[in-house]
């Protein structure tokens, strides 16, 4: 079983628990079957407010294979979600009294039956995925250092689904266990009939090796799936390995002519999200720019130069964080003491990025992309981390793909290799459906973050 067949396996699951959690309260409710015309009564409204709980499930990454296991982050944020449904739930009857139910009790009730049922349901999906969902037996062909990183990850997280069976280096021996053999050409196809192959990931270019290649074209009557590193590494970590990529990778990935619906789509929600983010938060900008002031000395807002799309400059606005002597070029880091104690709240909720949908007004920004950096960084990064300059081939964002994968990334090399990984898996697959999901994600993290 895929992924995308698994993740749908939850949503069907998850919908059904949602209507099943129903009848059972009217059931209860009501001491015995609740009737057509009661289930009629109770079934369009909940079916509407259905629709925002399974958002909120989204948002808080419920269809996340590797968050959907049993365990105590998954229960924490399936009781969070669940409690938010429940009080959204309520401020939906609250505002609408003529439905003409009784929502506070059945609400109540409700509430308890679904988070019971809900975590059966999940611990359920565990069981049959893991007894009745055979292991996807893979064989990596050649080894790179991304590939041994990729070997980790799924070795450490069994639940997505993969096992590793046959390893063979750029050598072309078997190192899968702890003795390597020398591997023929002819062995191959006995080699995958063996141990079961069912996937082969080609971290070595067929193309560049004769013999390798004919010994993968024998395995052809296998019916065999074969993947490309690359986008297998993409699918597992939702990142683009740098140095298993070239201009080439670039040429076939991103020299697309056919975005202008997603062009068009992205302005207009750019548009609308600031617009309406700025006329909601105009009445707090006072009281933020006083409770600045009162602790610091300094102006309200924090402007520097940062590059935009193709290298083009443009000036960023922040609300003020730092002191005004901590306002030096210095990036900050985890727990920095130039950042004063209500920055640290405005950064904690991201209120302090709140004035840059001015930028996004203007037309500097979007919503989703890459982070903003300055020159100088920029000029420096370049230099020393391939294929840096191509991640302004794009607007840079408030948020991004980056952003709502949940890791901290200091200013180190290797993690800001990390962060241009997942950069350009943002560039290479953006899409209409792409931005929505990290928005809604990022409302999500922030909320986490908050303590919400």
């Amino acid at each position: 079983m895929n992924n995308n067949l698994k993740k749908l396996l939850l949503l069907g699951g998850d919908i059904s628990i949602l209507y099943l959690a129903l009848y059972l309260t009217l059931t209860l409710r009501y001491w015995g079957q609740p009737g057509i015309n009661n289930w009629n009564i109770h079934f369009w409204p909940f079916s509407f407010i259905f629709i925002f709980w399974i958002i909120i499930f989204y948002i808080a990454d419920l269809y996340n294979l590797y968050l959907a296991i049993n365990n105590s982050k998954f229960l924490q944020t399936a009781s969070k979600s669940i409690i938010l449904a429940g009080l959204l739930s309520a401020a939906f009857f609250y505002i609408n009294p003529g439905i003409g139910i009784a929502p506070k009790t059945n609400l109540l009730i409700y509430i308890i039956i679904s988070y019971f049922l809900f975590i059966f349901w999940r611990r359920l999906y565990n069981w049959l995925v893991g007894a009745y969902s055979p292991k996807n037996n893979l064989a990596f062909i050649g080894t790179n250092e991304q590939a041994q990183e990729l070997l980790s990850i799924i070795k450490n997280n069994p639940h997505i689904g993969y096992e590793i069976k046959l390893i063979v280096d750029n050598n072309g021996l078997d190192v899968t266990g702890d003795e390597a053999l020398k591997v023929k050409i002819d062995d191959y196809k006995k080699l995958m009939i063996d141990k079961k192959i069912a996937t082969v990931i080609l971290t070595s270019d067929p193309h560049q090796s004769s013999e390798l290649r004919s010994a993968l074209f024998s395995c052809l009557p296998l019916n065999l799936n074969f993947i490309n590193f690359t986008h297998f590494y993409e699918m597992i970590t939702g990142r683009v390995p740098i140095g298993a990529i070239n201009q080439m990778w670039f040429l076939e990935n991103l020299n697309r002519s056919d975005r202008t619906f997603f062009q068009f789509g992205k302005k207009i929600i750019d548009l609308f999200l600031a617009g309406f983010i700025l006329i909601i938060t105009a009445p707090l900008w006072p009281i933020i720019g006083l409770i600045i002031k009162l602790e610091s000395k300094g102006p309200i807002f924090f402007k520097q130069t940062r590059v935009g799309k193709n290298f083009r400059p443009f000036t960023m606005i922040k609300f003020r964080t730092m002191s005004e002597d901590g306002n030096n070029r210095n990036p900050t880091t985890l727990n920095d003491r130039r950042v004063t104690t209500f920055g640290s709240f405005l950064r904690k909720t991201r209120i302090d990025e709140i004035p840059q949908v001015i930028n996004v007004l203007i037309g500097d920004m979007s919503f989703v992309g890459p982070r903003a950096e300055r020159p100088e960084i920029v000029s420096l990064l370049e230099k020393e981390i391939p294929f840096y300059r191509e991640r302004m081939l794009v607007k840079p964002g408030l948020t991004g793909w980056d952003q709502i994968s949940g890791e901290y990334h200091s200013p180190s090399q290797e993690d800001t290799i990390k962060k241009l990984q997942y950069d350009l898996f943002y560039i290479k697959n953006r899409s209409i459906y792409l931005d929505l999901s990290i928005i809604l994600k990022t409302v999500a993290t922030v909320l986490s973050r908050s303590g919400v």
